[in-house]
């Protein structure tokens, strides 16, 4: 279907802040800081963060007040243990979530065709490489590059890493979200965009922390590392 995500992606890099709570706050942090878009969870305890995050019943206030923001946010609706009904999709949807963003070792088969939100296939560890370019033919239009095992969180980014990301690219022409389940530093990005080639970085909690001032300032140095190589 196309968001408006996916068209910030074809126009050059771009900065996403994965929020470690559901806070409408840290959100305007995010925002002050320079991200371009935001990710938020449901039904999940997030490992990175170590945050549990609850139903729409118990986050929809929340949700809601970061919707206000206005940046395009996209959303985590669940794990294999709690995934969400079509119908909670279509709300999801109708709330005005731009993404949503499932491991596609989870994802039910007809979420691959479901037009509400742009479809996003977080790729783990243990997921073949050489089925990444099916997920494109199954209707997948980005994809996440999760590939960090969570001993690994936290540590920094290692050549090891980068080589799987270059792999990574090279199979798949979807738009490459990499995530900082790695300590990835500013001075790290050039090389994941100009030498891998993703199209965008997700900070979350391992580099931002988990409240609003230490988020702003890590936005803002991603932020201006990104906007020296998109500009």
């Amino acid at each position: 279907m196309g968001g408006v995500l996916l068209g910030l992606l074809s126009e050059g890099p771009r900065l996403i802040a994965s929020l470690p709570r559901n806070s409408p706050e840290l959100a305007r942090a995010a925002a002050d800081g320079g991200a371009e878009a935001l990710k938020v969870h449901l039904n999940v305890t997030h490992q990175a963060s170590g945050t549990h995050f609850g139903s729409l019943c118990e986050e929809r206030e929340a949700l809601e007040a970061i919707l206000a923001v206005g940046l395009p946010t996209g959303i985590v609706p669940g794990t294999g243990e709690r995934l969400p009904s079509r119908e909670e999709m279509c709300e999801l949807s109708a709330m005005g979530f731009d993404f949503f963003d499932l491991f596609a070792r989870d994802m039910p088969a007809w979420m691959a065709s479901f037009d509400g939100m742009t479809r996003t296939a977080a790729v783990d560890p243990g997921f073949p490489l050489d089925s990444v370019p099916e997920l494109a033919a199954l209707g997948l239009e980005i994809i996440e590059a999760a590939v960090v095992r969570p001993e690994g969180y936290g540590r920094p980014v290692s050549i090891g890493d980068i080589a799987v990301y270059r792999r990574l690219r090279r199979v798949t022409e979807l738009p490459i979200i990499v995530p900082t389940e790695r300590a990835i530093q500013p001075e790290d990005v050039p090389a994941l965009i100009e030498d891998v080639g993703v199209n965008a970085i997700m900070i979350g909690a391992v580099v931002t922390g988990r409240e609003a001032q230490p988020l702003r300032a890590s936005t803002k140095r991603f932020a201006a590392a990104i906007s020296a190589i998109r500009d």
